[in-house]
Protein backbone atom coordinates (compact mmCIF):
# COMPACT_ATOMS: atom_id res chain seq x y z
CA UNK A 1 0.00 0.00 0.00
CA UNK A 2 3.01 2.29 0.96
CA UNK A 3 4.42 1.91 -2.83
CA UNK A 4 0.81 3.39 -4.19
CA UNK A 5 0.53 6.09 -1.84
CA UNK A 6 4.58 6.95 -3.23
CA UNK A 7 3.38 6.90 -6.52
CA UNK A 8 0.24 8.85 -6.40
CA UNK A 9 1.97 11.56 -4.82
CA UNK A 10 4.81 11.44 -7.02
CA UNK A 11 2.41 12.10 -9.53
CA UNK A 12 0.46 14.47 -7.56
CA UNK A 13 3.91 16.84 -7.34
CA UNK A 14 4.87 16.29 -11.25
CA UNK A 15 1.49 17.38 -12.61
CA UNK A 16 1.57 20.13 -9.97
CA UNK A 17 4.98 21.34 -10.91
CA UNK A 18 3.85 20.88 -14.77
CA UNK A 19 0.93 23.10 -14.41
CA UNK A 20 3.27 26.31 -12.40
CA UNK A 21 5.67 25.97 -15.02
CA UNK A 22 2.76 26.07 -17.96
CA UNK A 23 1.17 28.88 -15.82
CA UNK A 24 3.86 31.00 -14.67
CA UNK A 25 6.83 30.44 -17.06
CA UNK A 26 6.74 28.71 -20.54
CA UNK A 27 3.39 27.71 -22.64
CA UNK A 28 3.73 25.44 -25.53
CA UNK A 29 1.77 27.23 -28.41
CA UNK A 30 1.11 25.55 -32.48
CA UNK A 31 1.40 28.05 -35.02
CA UNK A 32 -0.77 28.42 -37.70
CA UNK A 33 -0.63 29.79 -40.97
CA UNK A 34 2.43 30.27 -42.92
CA UNK A 35 2.77 34.15 -42.13
CA UNK A 36 5.82 33.11 -40.20
CA UNK A 37 8.12 31.20 -42.79
CA UNK A 38 10.70 29.58 -43.41
CA UNK A 39 11.38 30.05 -39.67
CA UNK A 40 8.70 28.49 -38.43
CA UNK A 41 5.72 26.53 -40.71
CA UNK A 42 1.95 26.19 -39.99
CA UNK A 43 1.16 23.40 -37.41
CA UNK A 44 4.43 23.45 -35.74
CA UNK A 45 5.06 23.79 -32.19
CA UNK A 46 6.83 26.01 -29.73
CA UNK A 47 7.92 27.31 -26.43
CA UNK A 48 6.77 30.73 -25.43
CA UNK A 49 8.56 32.55 -22.71
CA UNK A 50 6.07 34.22 -20.65
CA UNK A 51 8.07 35.78 -17.79
CA UNK A 52 11.06 37.16 -20.00
CA UNK A 53 9.45 40.49 -20.98
CA UNK A 54 8.77 40.87 -16.99
CA UNK A 55 12.95 41.17 -16.36
CA UNK A 56 13.80 42.31 -19.42
CA UNK A 57 12.57 44.86 -22.43
CA UNK A 58 11.40 43.26 -26.10
CA UNK A 59 13.69 43.65 -28.27
CA UNK A 60 13.96 44.11 -32.46
CA UNK A 61 14.05 40.60 -33.76
CA UNK A 62 12.26 38.84 -31.34
CA UNK A 63 9.72 36.47 -32.11
CA UNK A 64 6.67 37.55 -29.87
CA UNK A 65 3.31 35.87 -29.73
CA UNK A 66 0.25 38.22 -28.65
CA UNK A 67 -3.11 38.41 -28.58
CA UNK A 68 -4.44 39.58 -31.68
CA UNK A 69 -5.70 43.16 -31.50
CA UNK A 70 -8.73 42.94 -33.81
CA UNK A 71 -10.12 40.00 -31.96
CA UNK A 72 -8.08 39.13 -28.45
CA UNK A 73 -9.75 35.47 -28.58
CA UNK A 74 -6.82 34.57 -31.06
CA UNK A 75 -2.89 34.56 -30.59
CA UNK A 76 -0.71 35.61 -33.40
CA UNK A 77 3.55 35.04 -33.68
CA UNK A 78 4.96 37.67 -35.54
CA UNK A 79 8.70 39.68 -35.45
CA UNK A 80 9.22 42.36 -33.73
CA UNK A 81 10.69 45.54 -36.41
CA UNK A 82 9.60 48.71 -34.73
CA UNK A 83 10.30 50.33 -31.32
CA UNK A 84 8.86 52.65 -29.56
CA UNK A 85 9.72 56.08 -30.84
CA UNK A 86 11.29 54.93 -34.26
CA UNK A 87 9.54 55.43 -37.49
CA UNK A 88 9.12 52.66 -39.75
CA UNK A 89 8.52 53.05 -43.48
CA UNK A 90 8.73 50.43 -46.37
CA UNK A 91 9.53 51.71 -49.48
CA UNK A 92 9.37 48.64 -52.32
CA UNK A 93 9.47 45.92 -49.73
CA UNK A 94 12.45 47.56 -47.75
CA UNK A 95 12.11 48.43 -44.57
CA UNK A 96 13.64 51.84 -43.33
CA UNK A 97 13.35 52.34 -39.55
CA UNK A 98 14.24 56.64 -38.97
CA UNK A 99 14.88 56.68 -42.36
CA UNK A 100 17.97 54.21 -42.85
CA UNK A 101 17.28 50.87 -44.31
CA UNK A 102 17.51 47.61 -42.03
CA UNK A 103 18.89 44.79 -43.23
CA UNK A 104 16.35 41.42 -42.76
CA UNK A 105 18.45 38.29 -43.27
CA UNK A 106 15.76 35.69 -41.90
CA UNK A 107 13.18 37.69 -44.89
CA UNK A 108 14.36 35.56 -48.35
CA UNK A 109 13.63 37.16 -51.69
CA UNK A 110 10.89 34.88 -52.65
CA UNK A 111 8.75 36.02 -49.29
CA UNK A 112 9.28 39.91 -49.57
CA UNK A 113 6.52 41.98 -51.04
CA UNK A 114 7.75 45.06 -52.69
CA UNK A 115 5.15 47.18 -52.23
CA UNK A 116 5.18 50.83 -50.29
CA UNK A 117 4.06 51.07 -46.78
CA UNK A 118 3.78 55.19 -45.26
CA UNK A 119 6.04 56.44 -42.25
CA UNK A 120 4.47 55.42 -39.21
CA UNK A 121 5.73 56.68 -35.64
CA UNK A 122 5.74 53.78 -32.99
CA UNK A 123 4.00 55.07 -29.87
CA UNK A 124 5.58 54.51 -26.47
CA UNK A 125 4.28 51.11 -24.74
CA UNK A 126 3.98 50.04 -28.88
CA UNK A 127 5.71 47.93 -31.73
CA UNK A 128 5.58 47.19 -34.97
CA UNK A 129 5.79 43.54 -36.03
CA UNK A 130 5.39 41.93 -39.26
CA UNK A 131 5.32 38.08 -40.02
CA UNK A 132 8.74 36.92 -41.99
CA UNK A 133 6.58 36.02 -44.96
CA UNK A 134 5.67 39.21 -46.08
CA UNK A 135 3.23 38.34 -49.14
CA UNK A 136 0.84 36.61 -46.48
CA UNK A 137 1.02 38.39 -43.28
CA UNK A 138 -1.46 39.82 -41.46
CA UNK A 139 0.68 42.52 -39.05
CA UNK A 140 1.06 45.94 -38.21
CA UNK A 141 0.66 47.15 -42.10
CA UNK A 142 -2.76 45.84 -41.59
CA UNK A 143 -4.21 46.87 -38.32
CA UNK A 144 -1.37 49.42 -36.68
CA UNK A 145 1.21 48.67 -33.69
CA UNK A 146 0.70 46.34 -31.04
CA UNK A 147 0.27 47.94 -27.77
CA UNK A 148 2.55 45.87 -25.52
CA UNK A 149 0.26 45.03 -22.82
CA UNK A 150 -1.41 42.48 -26.08
CA UNK A 151 1.91 40.36 -25.66
CA UNK A 152 2.12 37.27 -23.37
CA UNK A 153 5.56 35.95 -24.64
CA UNK A 154 8.45 34.97 -26.69
CA UNK A 155 8.78 32.28 -28.95
CA UNK A 156 12.07 30.65 -27.76
CA UNK A 157 11.99 26.84 -28.74
CA UNK A 158 10.95 25.02 -31.63
CA UNK A 159 9.79 21.08 -29.93
CA UNK A 160 7.80 19.72 -32.90
CA UNK A 161 8.56 18.11 -35.10
CA UNK A 162 11.46 16.81 -33.87
CA UNK A 163 13.12 17.05 -37.14
CA UNK A 164 13.24 20.92 -36.65
CA UNK A 165 13.57 20.63 -32.94
CA UNK A 166 15.60 23.56 -31.43
CA UNK A 167 16.07 27.20 -30.35
CA UNK A 168 14.31 30.00 -32.39
CA UNK A 169 17.12 32.66 -31.28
Amino acid sequence: MKGIEGWLKEIFFATLTAVLIIVFLVQPVRVEGNSMQPRLQNDERVFVNKILYRVSDIERGDIVVFWYPGNTSKSFIKRVVGLPGEVVEIRAGQVLLDGIPYHEPYVPPEFEDRTDFRPVEVPEGHYFVMGDHRNTSNDSRSWGTLSANLIFGKAIFRYWPISRLGSLE
